[in-house]
């Protein structure tokens, strides 16, 4: 078998290629999986599956009448496996749910390496156009789009602070900040408030941390985005 055989290396070089114009997008922006982690699973992917197609060559003398050729099954078994692997970049980081978008990539980018591993150099030309087209229109949508955004908010005062929950609820609103939920604890005579605020916009809470920075009753706040 020759390495240089072009049923062999196009799938390869197909394979990387796209891995890493996917990977190179996700590590650009810093996501938990980069260009390494797309290229190796590209590469890894297409070499299961040539290695698939290609059945005959490494059987040796097997008759051929007793070997049944099901690259299929290899797809099955890689997909089932690329999944635990998504599944590692998914995480909680507060309110937020962080990595699905790297999960997806990974995902396209194993299903890229199956379609250049099997030949299907048409599609998997197609894919790859249409994964970073896509990629690039979540950045694009996201400049464009409308959308609600929230902030983890908190805030503890000194003791013998005259401050309720209805006080809190006017200072965010002065700042057009609606808590959802206002929850309200006292410990060792200091009071404080936690909620997640609808309404974060950067100029609002510019606006709302120079008046929290003022208030001498204010022992400390957080004031956090959440970001999808």
């Amino acid at each position: 078998m020759n390495i240089f055989d072009a049923d062999l290396i196009w799938p390869l070089l197909g394979a990387i290629g796209a891995a890493i114009l996917i990977g190179g997008e996700r590590e650009y922006r810093s996501s938990p999986a980069g260009l390494r982690t797309h290229v190796l699973l590209g590469l890894s992917c297409a070499l299961l599956m040539l290695a698939a197609v290609h059945q005959m060559r490494w059987l040796g003398d097997t008759p051929e009448s007793v070997v049944r050729i099901d690259p299929v099954r290899m797809a099955h078994g890689i997909l089932t496996g690329i999944g635990f692997l998504c599944g590692g970049v998914i995480f909680r980081e507060g309110l937020n749910v962080r990595g699905l978008t790297t999960a997806a990539s990974l995902w396209a980018t194993a299903t890229l390496g199956i379609l250049f591993g099997v030949g299907f150099f048409h599609l998997a030309l197609f894919g790859t156009a249409a994964t970073l087209i896509v990629l690039a229109a979540v950045r694009l949508s996201e400049a464009l789009l409308p959308q609600r955004c929230f902030a983890r908010f908190e805030l503890r005062f000194r003791s013998g602070s005259s401050i309720d929950a209805e006080g809190v609820r006017a200072r965010l609103a002065r700042h057009a900040l609606r808590p959802l939920a206002l929850q309200e604890r006292m410990e060792s005579g200091e009071r404080s408030f936690a909620a997640t605020v609808s309404g974060y916009r950067r100029e609002r809470a510019a606006a709302l941390v120079e008046e929290l920075i003022g208030d001498p009753d204010i022992m400390a706040f957080t004031l956090e985005p959440q970001q999808s």
